[in-house]
């Protein structure tokens, strides 16, 4: 797997693109605005087929360019069933510019796995950031592309709409199962591991750090 990755916007949004060298196949995370002419370089000088536009939640810093890049590619947008409408109908919240609409093709649910190549990634449905939030899964690259769930030393917000204190409590507690060596690729700021996160997480699954 090639990882590629660049910030983009007014809130620092992590743009990931994976790709699999053999087949040149390859998927999008989070197609922030501006993203779709540094997309569609990258995709062009390496010569891949973006397979896939995933979404790992629907609030504007996270799905601007969606449809462009959509456009761009003929890539599908995949999301999670209970984000569907943050993109059909966006909402966007403190946004500085319009948010574009966009039209899922592909829902993504609970224990999915999407292939591209040889490469598989497993969805995790991780409420509390919002409804549909996911966590997308890859144990033979050691990687957990986290969205806005985690964060080197935080979680995502839960007082944007579709937040919630309780749901994140869990979904934290389910990503402490994971192993310590996973890479940890978040919607924004640095990377991390599992490993690093897990004092404060066990401090949140304990009831000891309360989710605000």
């Amino acid at each position: 797997m090639e990882l590629l990755h660049t910030v983009v916007g007014p809130v620092s949004t992590n743009v990931w693109v994976l790709g699999d060298e053999r087949s040149r196949e390859a998927i999008a995370i989070d197609t922030a605005t501006p993203c779709v002419d540094w997309l569609t370089s990258q995709l062009a000088e390496r010569g891949w087929t973006l397979k896939l536009i995933v979404s790992t939640h629907g609030h504007w810093d996270h799905i601007g360019d969606n449809t462009p890049v959509a456009e761009a590619t003929a890539a599908p947008i995949a999301v999670h069933a209970l984000d569907r409408h943050r993109l059909v109908d966006p909402q966007p919240l403190w946004a500085p510019f319009p948010i574009v609409p966009s039209v899922p093709a592909v829902e993504l649910a609970e224990g999915d796995e999407i292939r591209f190549g040889e490469i598989g990634l497993t969805v995790l449905h991780t409420p509390g950031h919002t409804e549909g939030s996911v966590c997308l899964l890859a144990p033979e690259d050691g990687m957990l592309l986290a969205g806005d769930t985690l964060f080197a030393g935080a979680w995502g917000r839960v007082d944007l709409p579709g937040g919630s204190a309780d749901a994140m409590t869990e979904s934290l507690a389910r990503v402490l199962g994971l192993e310590d060596r996973l890479r940890v690729l978040p919607g924004h700021g640095a990377t991390t591991t599992i490993g690093r996160e897990r004092p404060w997480m066990e401090l949140v699954r304990d009831g000891r750090l309360p989710v605000r």
